[in-house]
């Protein structure tokens, strides 16, 4: 077994390194500094390159043939390819879990959730941003985990972890979109007659619906790529993508 401690360090250098690309910090095809960003970052190089190697994994790095990684340029198709693979593995988890039969306790925990983000959607004043953002990626792990499988919750939070593939990778910046509230209650319709349908033991129509809810995003990354710099400076990841 990894000692905790190695272990914790792996997990500083990766959700800060990872925070620090997808911010824009460093320029594309930039090679990262090793030395100084253990320094920046307080860590030994071994975690440090543990957590290059899996960002390398994720598609926000690259090797370099000499050595060392660079950050990755991402191109408008590659980010759409993600997210057509996040809807087709989504869409497996929803099939298996009406075919098979959810968790009743996971499934009342799914309605819970809901339920939350109506009340996000609903606060008087405008919508709860913060609130929706938690309970939708919510949402999300539950429904990974409906199919009652391993396998398919590992494969689900692997592909979420593709550049901008999570379900929420287009939620930040989107307040400045005019129709952005109308996007969010469409998702979350979209939610419930998921749901619905896994409840129903419809297993193609968990599946289409699953697939066509992952498509959002593609909408979502159409509007903030026509936002500009106001909007790649909010929408973590968004700098690093070029128009295909």
């Amino acid at each position: 077994m990894e000692p905790r401690g190695r272990s914790s360090q792996f997990e500083k250098a990766l959700l800060e390194l990872r925070a620090l690309i997808l911010a824009g910090t460093f320029e594309i095809n930039m090679r990262l500094p090793e030395t100084a960003l253990a320094e920046r970052l307080a860590l030994s190089r071994t975690p440090l390159r543990q957590a290059m190697d899996r960002l390398v994994e994720e598609g926000l790095l690259e090797k370099i043939p000499t050595g060392g990684c660079r950050v990755a340029r991402l191109s408008e198709r590659d980010i759409i390819d993600a997210i057509e693979v996040r809807g087709v593995i989504e869409g497996t988890a929803a099939r298996l879990a009406a075919e098979r039969g959810a968790d009743p306790r996971q499934m009342a925990l799914a309605e819970t959730t809901l339920d939350a983000i109506d009340v996000a959607l609903a606060r008087p004043g405008g919508i709860d941003f913060a609130a929706y953002v938690h309970h939708n990626a919510a949402f999300h792990q539950i429904l990974a985990r409906l199919a009652g499988s391993a396998v398919i919750e590992r494969e689900v939070d692997r592909v979420t972890r593709l550049p901008l593939a999570s379900p929420s990778a287009f939620l930040h910046g989107q307040e400045l979109i005019p129709d952005f509230q109308q996007s969010l209650t469409r998702a979350q319709r979209q939610h419930r007659e998921i749901l619905s349908a896994i409840s129903a033991r419809e297993g193609a129509r968990a599946e289409a619906l699953a697939r066509e809810h992952a498509r959002l995003a593609r909408e979502n990354l159409a509007h903030v790529l026509r936002g500009g710099p106001r909007l790649a400076e909010r929408v973590p990841g968004l700098a690093l993508v070029t128009p295909s």
